[in-house]
């Protein structure tokens, strides 16, 4: 049996996503994001379940600087969890006027931040590990709630106070499921590319790449920027967009960001959770392509003009 690492402990919602893209592999949780993708990285786990985004939140960094830096791992799959959370609080807590502290990740917290000033104005926030920390908090009585993902409800002996909470109601996170290079799923026509782009610190170098996208019409749905560490006012683009690396469009983009900046990693190409076909500006279309290049080869062997 395959296994695949989590950034837990049990209880989290990358728990819950790591089950929604796992067959028949073992979970296996680990202390945090970093130690989720070295076990990859070290051969004892076959695979890495890790939080990306947060529509409320934005980009998880821990993520991306562990996928800039080591062993390349590449996205092959991806779960997006709407983020819903569990106030739990200990057995003999009845009233929310009881509860003096409230523990959690610090990305949770934000999301139900507007929640505990209505519900719980006197209580005082913490910060945990994980919303599955928090949990673990509680029980060891070291604090009075947690902030938790639902499935924390199954694994620990606390009672239930509220469930749904969420500022924001369609807040969602986007998990990926990342694994050492090797072969890439399929085209499916909703795809989703990742590369790592570091550039020289020069006028118009991100402008060129994102250049090098719109000429092949392809939509970018997502730019982040983080410090290139130890060299301070340079920074990594990571850049996701629609379609797979198999496609002839994205191929080409991906090789001209290649020539263009001073280093790229690939990431992934593997289908978007939300199923959300890709979108084919005019002439943008893989048989546009084929049949350019079709053009251009019966050119060069004199059979037309």
């Amino acid at each position: 049996m395959s296994t695949i690492a989590y950034f837990g402990p049990r209880g989290t919602f990358t728990e819950q996503a790591a089950r929604s893209l796992a067959t028949d592999q073992e979970l296996v949780p680990a202390d945090t994001i970093a130690a989720a993708l070295a076990a990859v990285r070290a051969g004892t786990a076959d695979a890495a379940c890790v939080p990306v985004e947060n529509s409320v939140e934005g980009p998880v960094n821990a993520t991306l600087d562990g996928l800039a830096t080591g062993m390349p791992l590449v996205a092959v799959a991806e779960a997006l969890l709407p983020v819903h959370f569990s106030i739990l609080t200990r057995p003999d807590i009845t009233e929310p006027a009881e509860i003096r502290t409230v523990a959690s990740h610090p990305h949770a917290l934000a999301q139900v931040r507007q929640w505990l000033a209505d519900t719980l104005p006197d209580a005082q926030t913490v910060a945990a590990a994980s919303t599955a920390a928090a949990a673990v908090a509680v029980q060891r009585g070291e604090c009075d709630a947690a902030v938790t993902a639902p499935v924390a409800a199954e694994h620990y002996p606390l009672r239930i106070l509220a469930t749904g909470v969420a500022d924001v109601l369609d807040a969602r996170t986007r998990f990926l499921l990342v694994r050492p290079p090797g072969p890439l799923p399929e085209p499916t026509g909703a795809d989703r590319t990742s590369v790592l782009a570091s550039t020289a610190n020069r006028p118009g170098a991100l402008a060129e790449l994102l250049t090098e996208l719109a000429f092949r019409g392809i939509n970018l749905t997502r730019l982040d920027a983080r410090p290139a560490r130890g060299n301070f006012g340079e920074y990594r683009f990571f850049l996701d967009f629609e379609g797979h690396l198999a496609e002839q469009r994205v191929g080409d983009a991906v090789a001209a960001l290649y020539r263009r900046c001073s280093s790229v990693r690939f990431l992934g190409s593997h289908p978007r959770a939300d199923r959300v076909a890709d979108t084919i500006a005019p002439a943008a279309a893989n048989d546009d392509y084929s049949n350019a290049a079709a053009w251009v080869a019966a050119v060069q062997a004199g059979e037309t003009a």
